[in-house]
C-alpha cells in the first residue's frame, strides 16, 4: 500500500508473548515522539492512526521494546520478548517496578529459580553471599530458627534492626514466633516455600526504603510471589531427599584419662603434692571429699562414654515435595501449588515439618476491571530443643560439659538417668516435651479500575497475615529440669496474631511530546497489628508420664494479654524519565504511629534519586561496546520505631499480686517527648555492562547517619526504674559495595559465568547521652561498650597476657599490651580490643558452567574483620574444678603449665578451685572464615528425550550445603556463623548437607 503527500492511515494488529504465544494485554503502542498512542485490550490487539515515516513504539513492563516503522504496512503484529534476564531486568520495589536502567536506588533482585532447589526451610539463608551488603547469620541450625540479617551494618543501638518484610506489596510479621528464649526459635519466615516465590529484591538506599517511612530505615526485603500465566496449564513437580550433618564439629573434649589427669594435677598445686601418684592417693583416701568418682571408674575398667556421638543424629533425613500448577485463558490466570517439608535436626529429638499451600488468581471482570487475589496456607510442627545451655538439659550442653567418665545405660541396658552429672541427654529427649506449632494464613486481594481518563488507575488492595501459635513444654519429674520438689513441671502458650493492611493507591502515567514519561503514585495506607496471648504453667504432676497441665497438682503461674498498635500513612511517588537517558525518583512519605504521643506521632520521610544512563548519549555512539553505563544517586531520610508499645507513657502494671490479691506496681517511666528514630542516607553508585553484558557490575558507596536513636537510657536508682526510652544518640555506617558478572564463556551449548559482590562497613558511634555532669552515659557490659568514636558494641575487656612460666599464673596486661602485667585478674582494667560483632567486609563468590545439558553451580561467602568471643568458657575451658570436677574441658587444655620454666603454653597451671567468671581477651578470636555454601551438579534433559516420554522438561540434580568452612583462629572451634552479638553458644551449628532432586514439567 503506498502512502501518498504523507495523509494517515488506521494501523492495527496484535501483541503476542513470546514466552506463550498468547495476546498480551495492556501494551502502550505509542507513535515515538508523540502522546498519540493506544492499549492493547485483553486479547493483545490494538488500533490507531499513524504515518508512513512514523515510528511505533511497544513498550510493557517485563518485556523488551520494540520500534517498528510503520512505511506501507497497515498491519503491524508484534512478539515481544521477556527482558528479565540480562542487564536490564525488571526490578521489583514493593509499590513500583522500573527497569533496571530506571533505578535510581540500591536495589538487589534475586530471581526464584536461584531459591527454588535449595534445601533450606528459610528462604533468607539462601541470600548469603548473593548480595552485596547483606549480612545473614543462623542463630542455630535447628530447621525452621531464626535467621539474623543485617544490611549495611546495625543502625540502632537499644531498637530493632531487622529490616522489614514485604510480600506482594503488603508488609507482613516476621521475627521469630516462640514464647520462650531456652527453646530452639521459629521464624515466621519458615512458613514461606521458596518454590512460591517469584523474586525478592533487597532495598539498602534511602531511595528505595523511603517508600516504607517507618520501617525502612533497616532496609527492605520485597518477596513477590508467582502469579498464572496465559496459555494451557504447566505443570511442576519436584521432589528432593537427603541427609544433613554439622558443617562444624565444635571442640573435642577431654577424655577420661585426660580429665583425671588434670584433677591429680590440681590436686598436687594446691596441696603441696610433689605427683601424680601422691595426688591420686591423697584422693583415694577420701574420695567423697570431692565429689567426683574416679574410684568406681576405675574400678569399672575406665569405660568412657562418647556423649557427642551419643546427641548426635548422623546422615538427619531431609526430604521435600512440591506440585504446582499454572495458566489461564478467558481473562482468567491461575496459580496453585501445594508443599511438603520435614527435616530432622542433626542432634536427637528434633525435626521440623511443614505443609504449604497457595492459590493465586488473575481474573480480568472486564477490560477496565481486573481483580486478583493471592493466598497462602502454612502448617508448622517443630519438635524443638533446649538451646543456648539456658538449661542443662540442654543435648548440646551435654555433649560439652557431661564429663566422659559418666555412662549412659546401666549395666542391664537401661538408660542411666540417677547417676550422671547433668541430665542424660538420650533420656531427657524420651521423656521431656518441647513443641511449637505455627499456622500461617496470608490472603492479599486488590481490585484494579482503569478510569475514563487515559492512563489512569485506581487500585484498593485489602491483607491479612494471620498467624497461630501453640507453645508445649514438659520437664519429667524423674531427672532434669523437673525433678526435686517440683516433681515434673509444663507450661503451655497460644498466641494469635493478625496483621491488617488497606491500601488504596492512585496512578497516573503521562507521557510528554519529545521523550518525557512521567509516573506518579499517591498511595494511602493503614495497617493495625493485634496480639493475643494466653500462657499457663503447673508442677507436681500427678504421675510419670502424665504431661498435660490437668495432670498438674500445682498451677505455677498464669497470664493473658492482648495488644495492638496501628500505622497510618499517605505516600506520594514520582517518577521521572527523559528519553531513556534521565531519570529521577522523589518520594514522600507521612506516617503515624500508635508507640508516640500525640504530639510526636506523626512523622515525615522522603527521598529524591536520580540516574544518568550515559551510554545512551549521543556522545557514546563510538563506544557500541557499553551496554550500560548509568550513574546514580540518592540522599533521603527514613525511620525506625521498632520499640515495645506504650514506652511513652507512664504506667502501672497489674500482672502481679500481693498475699494473693490484684497488685499494681510502677511498669513504665514515660516520656511524651519520644519520637522517630530517624536515618539519612547517601548512596552513589555507578551500574556498567560491557561487551555484549558479558562483563557487568556495580560499583557504590553509601553513607547512613542515624539521628535521634530510640535508645534506652539508664536512670537513677532512685526513680525506681532502671531506664527510659529517649531520643538522644546519632551513629554512621558507611561503605563500599561491588558487584560483577563476567561471561567467561557464552555459547549456545558452553557457558561459563562468574560473579560475585564485596562489601565493607565501617560503624561509629558519633554522641550519646549525657549525665547531670555533662558526662557521656557510655553503656559498658563485661566485654563490650558502646562509647562515640567507636563501633556499637565493641570489645571491650581486660587484655589477657600469657602465663607466668616461673609461677604458672595467668597474667592480664593492668592497662592493655604494653603496660605492666598482673596475676591479680581484679587489677586488670577494661580496654578495647579493636572492632565488633560486625563483619567490616563480606564478599560472595559464584560460578556457573553449563554444557549440553549438564550444569554445576557453586557459592561461596567470607565474611571477616570482626571478632568473636567463647561465651561458655568458664565451663570448658577453666583451669579449676569446672573442667576437672563439675562439668568437662576441651581437650586443648591439654597445653598448660606443668613445672617452671615452662613457655608458650596457652593455660596456667591448675588448681583445686572454682574461680568466677573472668572474661578477657583470651577467648576472643578473629572471626574471618570462608564457607562454601552451595555447590550443584545436575542434567537438563534435551527437549527431544522429553518430547519423546510425554513430558515438558526434566531435571536431575545433586546438591550439597556448607560443604567446607575455613576459620583464620585455629582457636576458634565452634561454628563461625555465629549469632549477630557475636557470642559463640550451645546452638545447633550450621547443617552440611547433601540432597538429590528431581524436577519434573507437564
Amino acid at each position: 500500500m503506498q502512502i501518498v503527500n504523507a495523509q494517515s492511515k488506521q494501523i492495527s494488529g496484535t501483541v503476542t508473548s513470546a514466552e506463550d504465544g498468547l495476546g498480551m494485554p495492556g501494551v502502550s503502542v505509542v507513535i515515538k515522539g508523540t502522546t498519540i498512542g493506544a492499549s492493547t485490550d485483553i486479547d493483545g490487539k490494538y488500533s490507531l492512526e499513524a504515518q508512513a515515516s512514523d515510528v511505533l513504539m511497544f513498550s510493557f513492563v517485563g518485556m523488551i521494546t520494540q520500534e517498528i516503522t510503520v512505511g506501507d504496512q497497515s498491519v503491524i503484529n508484534v512478539v515481544l520478548e521477556s527482558e528479565s534476564i540480562g542487564v536490564d531486568e525488571v526490578i521489583v520495589t514493593g509499590y513500583t517496578s522500573h527497569r533496571k536502567s530506571e533505578v535510581t536506588g540500591s536495589a538487589v533482585q534475586v530471581d526464584g529459580e536461584t531459591l527454588a532447589d535449595m534445601p533450606v526451610p528459610n528462604v533468607e539463608q539462601a541470600l548469603q553471599g548473593r548480595i552485596a551488603g547483606v549480612n545473614i547469620s543462623a542463630a542455630s541450625g535447628t530447621p525452621g530458627s531464626e535467621q539474623k540479617i543485617r544490611i549495611r551494618g546495625r543502625s540502632s543501638i537499644t531498637a530493632g534492626n531487622e529490616p522489614l518484610y514485604v510480600i506482594d506489596g503488603v508488609p507482613v510479621i516476621s521475627g521469630s514466633v516462640s514464647s520462650s528464649t531456652a527453646t530452639s526459635s521459629l521464624s515466621a519466615m519458615a512458613a514461606l516455600n521458596s518454590n512460591d516465590i517469584e523474586t525478592i529484591t533487597v532495598l539498602k538506599d534511602a531511595t528505595a526504603t523511603a517508600a516504607y517511612g517507618a520501617r525502612g530505615a533497616n532496609g527492605v526485603i520485597v518477596i513477590t510471589t508467582k502469579s498464572g500465566k496465559s496459555g494451557k496449564a504447566n505443570i511442576n513437580f519436584s521432589a528432593t531427599y537427603g541427609i544433613s550433618n554439622d558443617a562444624v564439629d565444635g571442640p573435642t573434649m577431654l577424655t577420661g584419662a585426660q580429665r583425671e589427669e588434670l584433677f591429680y594435677e590440681s590436686l598436687m598445686n594446691s596441696f603441696d603434692l610433689s605427683s601424680q601418684a601422691e595426688a591420686r592417693s591423697f584422693y583415694e583416701a577420701n574420695p567423697s571429699s570431692f565429689g567426683t568418682d574416679y574410684v568406681s571408674w576405675n574400678a569399672a575398667g575406665r569405660p568412657e562414654t562418647d556423649w557427642a556421638d551419643l546427641i548426635t543424629n548422623d546422615n538427619a533425613i531431609m526430604q521435600e515435595y512440591n506440585l504446582s500448577a499454572t495458566g489461564g485463558k478467558d481473562g482468567i490466570k491461575y496459580y496453585v501449588s501445594g508443599g511438603y517439608l520435614k527435616q530432622e535436626a542433626t542432634v536427637i529429638g528434633s525435626e521440623l515439618e511443614r505443609f504449604t499451600g497457595s492459590v493465586n488468581l488473575d481474573f480480568d471482570i472486564s477490560p477496565k476491571l481486573k481483580f486478583s487475589t493471592k493466598n497462602s496456607a502454612s502448617h508448622m510442627f517443630q519438635d524443638g530443643l533446649l538451646e543456648g545451655s539456658a538449661y542443662f538439659s540442654s543435648p548440646r550442653a551435654s555433649k560439652f560439659f557431661m564429663p566422659s567418665i559418666d555412662q549412659a545405660y546401666n549395666a542391664d541396658g537401661t538408660l542411666n538417668y540417677e547417676t550422671t552429672s547433668l541430665p542424660n541427654p538420650l533420656f531427657i529427649a524420651q521423656n521431656d516435651i518441647d513443641q511449637q506449632r505455627f499456622t500461617r494464613i496470608i490472603t492479599n486481594n486488590s481490585l484494579t479500575w482503569q478510569t475514563p481518563i487515559e492512563n489512569l488507575t485506581f487500585t484498593t488492595k485489602m491483607s491479612i497475615d494471620y498467624q497461630v501459635f501453640n507453645m508445649k513444654t514438659y520437664d519429667n519429674p524423674l531427672r532434669g529440669d523437673g525433678d526435686g520438689e517440683t516433681a515434673g513441671r509444663g507450661e503451655v502458650a497460644n498466641r494469635n496474631r493478625a496483621n491488617y493492611v488497606f491500601q488504596n493507591i492512585v496512578n497516573y502515567q503521562l507521557s510528554l511530546d519529545g521523550g518525557h514519561e512521567f509516573d506518579f503514585k499517591a498511595i494511602q495506607e493503614y495497617e493495625e497489628r493485634r496480639r493475643y496471648f494466653m500462657y499457663a504453667a503447673g508442677d507436681n504432676f500427678s504421675d510419670v508420664g502424665l504431661t498435660n497441665l490437668n495432670s498438674a497438682g500445682n498451677p505455677t503461674d498464669a497470664t493473658a494479654d492482648y495488644t495492638d498498635e496501628v500505622q497510618a500513612s499517605y505516600l506520594g511517588l514520582i517518577h521521572y524519565a527523559y528519553q531513556g537517558k534521565y531519570v529521577a525518583d522523589v518520594t514522600y512519605r507521612r506516617e503515624g504511629s500508635s508507640k508516640f504521643h500525640p504530639d510526636h506521632r506523626w512523622g515525615n520521610f522522603w527521598a529524591i534519586g536520580g540516574a544518568w544512563n550515559i551510554n545512551r548519549e549521543d556522545f557514546m555512539a563510538n563506544y557500541d561496546f557499553i551496554d550500560m553505563l548509568k550513574f546514580r544517586a540518592s540522599y533521603g531520610k527514613s525511620g525506625n520505631n521498632n520499640i515495645d508499645i506504650n514506652q511513652y507513657q507512664a504506667l502501672l502494671f497489674y500482672d502481679s499480686n500481693y498475699g494473693g490479691e490484684g497488685a499494681s506496681y510502677p511498669g513504665t517511666f514515660g516520656n511524651n517527648g519520644l519520637a522517630w528514630e530517624t536515618s539519612y542516607s547517601l548512596d552513589l553508585g555507578l551500574d556498567f555492562g560491557l561487551f555484549n553484558n558479558r562483563f557487568s557490575g556495580s560499583i557504590g558507596y553509601y553513607s547512613r547517619e542515624t539521628q535521634d536513636m530510640l535508645l534506652r537510657v539508664p536512670l537513677s536508682l532512685t526513680q525506681g526504674h532502671p531506664n527510659r526510652n529517649e531520643n538522644i544518640g546519632r551513629m554512621e555506617n558507611k561503605g563500599w559495595e561491588f558487584e560483577f558478572n563476567v561471561d567467561v564463556v557464552r555459547s549456545n551449548d558452553f557457558n561459563v559465568s562468574v560473579s560475585g559482590n564485596v562489601a565493607t562497613n565501617k560503624n561509629e558511634i558519633l554522641e550519646l547521652a549525657l549525665d547531670t555532669n555533662g558526662d557521656e552515659r557510655n553503656i559498658t557490659s563485661t566485654t563490650t561498650r558502646v562509647e562515640t568514636g567507636h563501633p556499637v558494641y565493641g570489645w571491650y575487656m581486660p587484655t589477657w597476657a600469657g602465663v607466668d612460666p616461673d609461677t604458672g599464673s595467668e597474667l592480664w596486661y593492668v592497662d592493655g599490651v604494653g603496660s605492666e602485667t598482673t596475676d591479680n585478674f581484679n587489677d586488670a582494667n577494661q580496654v578495647w580490643q579493636g572492632g565488633s560483632a560486625i563483619p567490616e567486609l563480606t564478599a560472595g563468590l559464584n560460578l556457573h558452567v553449563d554444557y549440553k545439558g549438564f550444569f554445576l553451580d557453586a557459592s561461596a561467602f567470607y565474611a571477616g574483620g570482626h571478632k568473636i568471643y567463647e561465651q561458655w568458657h568458664r565451663y570448658t575451658n577453666g583451669t579449676d574444678v569446672f573442667s576437672t570436677l563439675y562439668y568437662q574441658g576441651v581437650n586443648t587444655l591439654m597445653d598448660r603449665w606443668q613445672k617452671p620454666g615452662d613457655t608458650g603454653t596457652r593455660f596456667g597451671k591448675f588448681e583445686y578451685t572454682g574461680r568466677p567468671w573472668q572474661r578477657h581477651s583470651k577467648f576472643l578470636y578473629d572471626g574471618d572464615f570462608i564457607r562454601l555454601r552451595d555447590l550443584s551438579v545436575g542434567y537438563d534433559f534435551q527437549k527431544n528425550i522429553t518430547d519423546a516420554i510425554g513430558i515438558g522438561g526434566l531435571r536431575v540434580f545433586v546438591r550439597g550445603t556448607n560443604l567446607l568452612t575455613w576459620v583464620k583462629d585455629d582457636n576458634l572451634k565452634y561454628d563461625p556463623e555465629v549469632d549477630t552479638d557475636g557470642f559463640t553458644g550451645m546452638e545447633t551449628p550450621a547443617a552440611k548437607s547433601f540432597i538429590f532432586g528431581v524436577n519434573v514439567k507437564f
